[in-house]
């Protein structure tokens, strides 16, 4: 399974295929009002974990995440499948929200600008951060959660543009660091298939 991801230094290059947009009908412009401090609880088939977004300092990635949200995508609301965490490396990321569990990739909205250079954000542990290929501005669905600080992956370290950081674990780390120790194949995709089976805002 082919997969958008990280140019990675000593790991293995993680090669990516280009994403298939979705129709202008379907891509709305970005809802520049939403406010800050939104968290998400995502349920997952092997526990829950809740993401506060970092609207202020990554605003059009956290929009781009809602949007994906708000329309069923990573959960199937859609009605074209639940996405998975397809991708999972020890000691290092968990990457998701591309695949069905059949290895379909699931039609995205047009590619965002990158906003590590500008956001002042680190890929630290228990921080979530866009996958993309090795076009700076390819970033669509796919997002990935750092299970160790990863600073290689910021701006001007194993790449000049490094990986947009927009959120953070707040619960269910422990989730999280579950799902990075399952077992994978050789492709480091997980030999059972780990399900996003809801994403939804936290209302206060």
């Amino acid at each position: 399974m082919q997969s958008r991801f990280l140019y990675a230094l000593s790991l293995s290059i993680f090669t990516g295929c280009s994403s298939t947009d979705k129709s202008e009908e379907d891509s709305a412009t970005l809802d520049s009002s939403t406010p800050p401090n939104i968290e998400v609880l995502m349920e997952t088939s092997m526990g829950d974990f809740i993401i506060e977004l970092d609207v202020e300092n990554a605003p059009i990635t956290t929009e781009n995440f809602l949007r994906y949200v708000d329309d069923g995508f990573f959960d199937g609301g859609d009605e074209l499948g639940s996405t998975t965490f397809h991708r999972v490396v020890a000691d290092f990321v968990i990457q998701g929200g591309g695949y069905t569990e059949n290895g379909t990739e699931k039609t995205t909205y047009d590619a965002i600008e990158n906003e590590a250079t500008i956001s002042g954000l680190s890929n630290l542990r228990g921080t979530l951060a866009m996958a993309r290929t090795n076009e700076p501005d390819s970033a669509t669905s796919q997002f990935f959660v750092n299970l160790v600080d990863n600073t290689f992956l910021n701006p001007g370290e194993s790449t000049a543009d490094g990986y947009a950081v927009f959120g953070v674990i707040t619960s269910g780390m422990d989730v999280v660091d579950e799902i990075g120790g399952v077992n994978v194949d050789t492709n480091d995709q997980p030999i059972t298939n780990i399900t996003i089976n809801s994403v939804s805002r936290v209302l206060e």
